[in-house]
């Protein structure tokens, strides 16, 4: 199978006004919701297997029009407990500064509309649906505090993609102040899967990237990781 493209971000673009509900974003998962049957439990409600909550869905439960393979600068890190899977949570630091040289972060950018990220960003920070952050800000700025003290209530938008945003969500602080702490099984699998249906990146890489973050170095080997996704 022939790798598909790697996308990387450019500039952030222009925003003079508010984005309309219906206008196109991409949604950038760099977690779980890399796994599309994951992703679905954000879009349509339900639970997830394993998982220990329910999820009340979007407002819109369409599929992304597109999902796309991005590699952002930064870092990912496993921290604080998952009331969700138990274990460290994914975030992402775009700035992890000299205490680590960084490495790219491996990640899906799926093209929702705006309506679907603010929704996918509530749920995200334990909001219900229809609890609406600004987007203009963290598109002119990079970077919002949309719900402190949340664990996933900061905005981010790394650049853009064919001159549309990319927007994430991430915890309020640095990868040097978080509680650093090692992932599931259950929740890393949904990562690796995530990853690997991207077609993008091998098994080998894909191991070794989740296996070396912060949070989960020293409590999994990339052996272990890739044992998750075996059939």
């Amino acid at each position: 199978m022939t790798p598909r493209t790697v996308h990387r971000p450019g500039p952030r673009p222009p925003v003079s006004v508010e984005p309309e509900e219906s206008d196109r974003v991409w949604y950038v998962a760099y977690g779980s919701n890399m796994d599309p049957a994951r992703l679905r439990r954000y879009l349509r409600g339900g639970r997830a297997p394993g998982a220990a909550r329910s999820h009340p869905g979007c407002r819109n439960p369409a599929d992304p029009v597109r999902t796309v393979s991005v590699e952002l600068p930064g870092l990912l890190y496993f921290a604080t407990e998952s009331p969700v899977w138990t274990g460290g949570s994914a975030f992402y630091d775009p700035s992890p500064g000299p205490g680590h040289p960084g490495s790219p972060v491996l990640a899906r950018a799926h093209l929702v509309t705006a309506g679907q990220f603010r929704d996918i960003a509530a749920q995200e920070a334990r909001r219900p649906p229809g609890w609406c952050p600004g987007l203009r800000e963290v598109i002119g700025t990079g970077r919002a505090r949309a719900a402190a003290p949340a664990r996933y209530g900061t905005l981010l938008c790394p650049g853009s993609l064919n001159g549309v945003p990319l927007l994430t969500v991430t915890g309020p602080w640095s990868w040097t102040e978080a509680a650093l702490n090692s992932p599931s099984a259950v929740y890393l699998r949904h990562l690796a899967v995530g990853l690997l249906a991207a077609g993008t990146w091998d098994g080998g890489c894909v191991a070794r990237y989740l296996a070396g973050a912060p949070g989960a170095a020293g409590a999994w080997t990339p052996g272990a990781v890739r044992a998750l996704t075996a059939v």
